[in-house]
């Protein structure tokens, strides 16, 4: 996804990410809910991190989690905390003004 946020929120695809972990990320993405150590860890773009709070799926799944950020979450919302925090502020803003 592109630089820009929330226009295509609708089109972001969750498939390909392990079942019990959609919800979460899709919390994130639409409406800025902070996810969990693992899903943190995966949003700030730290690797280290990510593997020490996996669990057995995730591990086995981090090529996908890998494709997931690059082609379907918005581009302002991962790489960093920072990017994460600003992401969660903005999608928590733009729900209150709904």
């Amino acid at each position: 996804m592109n630089e820009t946020d929330g226009d295509r929120l609708d089109e972001v695809d969750y498939d390909g990410l392990p079942r019990h972990m959609r919800p979460a990320a899709r919390r994130y993405v639409e409406d800025g809910a902070i996810p969990g150590e693992f899903l943190q860890a995966v949003l700030q773009n730290n690797l280290v991190e990510a593997f020490g709070k996996t669990d057995g799926i995730n591990e086995a799944r981090m090529k996908d989690w890998t494709l997931w950020l690059y082609n379907e979450c918005p581009a302002l919302a991962w790489g960093s905390k920072e990017k994460m925090v600003a992401w969660s502020d903005r999608r928590k803003k733009h729900g209150k003004e709904k």
